[in-house]
């Protein structure tokens, strides 16, 4: 009896020793298994966006920026299966905007629709509430247009020369009008002081609109204004235009020569709108979008929307974006600098 208890022990003992070798060889087969499979991203990684994304305009709507902005939304959110949707947030200059997307998450679910104010504010400002170059990553520029220089019909000056020499002869009688102190209108037209060392009083205004109706009305003589401000003005022959500040010439005005066509002085003032994001945020995201922005660059229809608002697409790649922002930020610091301005 006590032999047979011995030999049923020992098998019992043996089953169990084969079931713990069989157990553990199945768990190194898996764990071979799992390291020889290559990481595949988790669903949410992979199925951007997957909820609604926000796009922040740093104007109120209707502005130049904000039809550019909804432009691109629209698109994106057809593209890409998910609401683009815009969130207009005026003020300050866009700082507003600009400090909320900074504190945003790096997620790629908040872009900014970034424009000269992201580029000028630095150096116009004594403080901002963001850091444009550690808090934002570029995606691209999407568009820009340039401002042009017009004059009165009664000026008596057709070409950049001509008016040159007419500020020159009698310093400070002349004035020109802009969209307001700081504005991309304002740094346009001290950029064209500084290069001809001329003496021309600067008037703002509220806006691009009603510095062109005192230039029409002859108030101010002169109007350094956004190409979309401006042309239907020049169209009209309201107002002569003597150049535009691009380096090449705008498809708005195509009749219209540049600055270094026209006086020798490449001067380039563009109003730009681009998309940013939170820095951060995974390069994949940023790459998906930018990627899908290029395609729409090609869409007859977006081109021919873009030129009817007085813009040239872009489409650059992220660090193109980021290289020409820093190019732009070094350059209209020394005109904010050289012309004295500075806004509280």
């Amino acid at each position: 009896m006590d032999l047979v208890c011995r030999q049923y022990r020992h098998q019992v003992r043996g089953r169990q020793v084969r079931r713990r070798d069989i157990r553990r060889r199945e768990f190194l087969q898996l764990a071979a298994a799992a390291a020889a499979t290559p990481f595949a991203p988790s669903p949410a990684r992979a199925a951007y966006p997957d909820r609604p994304v926000r796009v922040i305009v740093v104007s109120g709507p209707g502005g130049q920026g904000d039809t550019t902005a909804r432009l691109f939304a629209q698109k994106l959110t057809e593209t890409l299966g998910q609401s683009f949707y815009i969130e207009n947030m005026a003020g300050g200059g866009g700082n507003i905007a600009m400090g909320v997307a900074a504190r945003s998450a790096p997620d790629g679910y908040t872009l900014l629709t970034a424009t000269s104010s992201f580029i000028t504010n630095p150096s116009l400002f004594p403080k901002i509430p963001y850091d444009p170059e550690k808090d934002f990553d570029p995606i691209t520029q999407l568009c820009a247009s340039p401002h042009v220089l017009v004059v009165n019909p009664r000026v008596a000056a057709h070409s950049v020369g001509e008016l040159v020499a007419l500020a020159k002869a009698d310093p400070g009688a002349l004035s020109y009008a802009s969209a307001g102190r700081g504005t991309p209108a304002h740094l346009a037209g001290e950029l064209f002081k500084l290069a001809f060392g001329l003496d021309i009083i600067h008037v703002p205004f509220p806006g691009g609109g009603p510095g062109i109706l005192s230039t029409i009305a002859g108030h101010t003589p002169i109007t350094v204004s956004a190409v979309p401000t401006a042309v239907a003005a020049v169209a009209a022959g309201q107002v002569r235009a003597l150049a535009v500040m691009s380096a090449t010439r705008s498809s708005a005005l195509p009749g219209v020569p540049t600055m270094a066509e026209a006086a020798g002085h490449e001067l380039v003032a563009d109003i730009v709108n681009g998309f940013m994001t939170r820095a951060g945020t995974p390069r994949p995201i940023i790459d998906r979008i930018h990627g899908e922005i290029a395609k729409i660059m090609t869409q007859p229809e977006v081109r021919e929307r873009l030129a009817t608002l007085g813009f040239e697409p872009v489409g650059n790649t992220p660090e193109q974006f980021a290289a020409w922002i820093r190019s732009e930020m070094a350059k209209w610091a020394k005109v904010i600098r050289d012309a004295h301005i500075a806004l509280q």
